[in-house]
């Protein structure tokens, strides 16, 4: 069974806007009076814009409405997407472009699987928004992940079975949604440490594209 697409996680995988994203949550935070850390911040990786919000508010003093909610939610994204158009194509993370060649000229489509509804602005800001065969995101999408909705969008939209799909994430929740889709997943960064990953390292400069390709139940 030879892999014939290989599907991206954007956020820590293509760019890292990690950072942005914390800065956004902890100054929608601090305004709030809500404790937020780095330690939190991490249990937020691969999860959506209103989940990661309900893991901040377990700290919060006081309950929030629906409508409050959603007001808190598009602070923080008003916030984070300030903060992106500081992004340029410098930020493209190590190995990336690379890789991306190399799958190319192997004839394997190339996707991007992101729970994020700011999917086609970071491409938009890397210039890579006409890189890749499909886009799918959180524009799209009615669960995200662990759910396995996104990569199994992306998977349609190529026109390849999930089953010959791999996906490269740096989040655990998206290694799990990757092998709930029935497709092979590559751990980089935070996530090389999943142990439900076929493959591991640390970015993808350190992944080998045989060692991709080659993948095999």
């Amino acid at each position: 069974m030879c892999i014939k697409a290989v599907i991206f996680d954007l956020d820590g995988v293509i760019v890292s806007t990690d950072d942005f994203h914390y800065q956004a949550w902890k100054q929608m935070s601090d305004e709030e009076g809500i404790p937020f850390d780095r330690e939190t911040n991490q249990r937020l990786r691969g999860v959506s814009r209103m989940a990661s919000l309900e893991i901040i508010l377990e700290k919060s003093s006081r309950s929030y409405s629906d409508t409050e909610k959603a007001e808190l939610a598009a602070r923080k994204n008003q916030f984070y997407k300030e903060k992106l158009a500081n992004l340029t194509t410098c930020d493209v993370l190590p190995g990336v472009k690379n890789l991306l060649a190399g799958l190319k000229r192997q004839g394997v489509k190339i996707a991007v699987g992101s729970s994020s509804k700011n999917t086609p602005y970071i491409l938009e800001r890397i210039e890579m928004q006409d890189y890749f065969d499909a886009v799918a995101d959180g524009n799209q999408i009615s669960h995200s992940k662990p759910d396995p909705e996104v990569f199994l969008l992306a998977a349609k939209l190529l026109g390849i079975p999930p089953q010959n799909c791999a996906v490269v994430e740096d989040a655990y929740a998206g290694i799990e949604a990757a092998k709930a889709g029935g497709m092979f997943a590559v751990g980089v960064g935070f996530a090389q440490t999943c142990p439900q990953a076929d493959l591991a390292a640390p970015d993808l400069d350190h992944v080998e594209l045989k060692s991709i390709v080659n993948l095999k139940r």
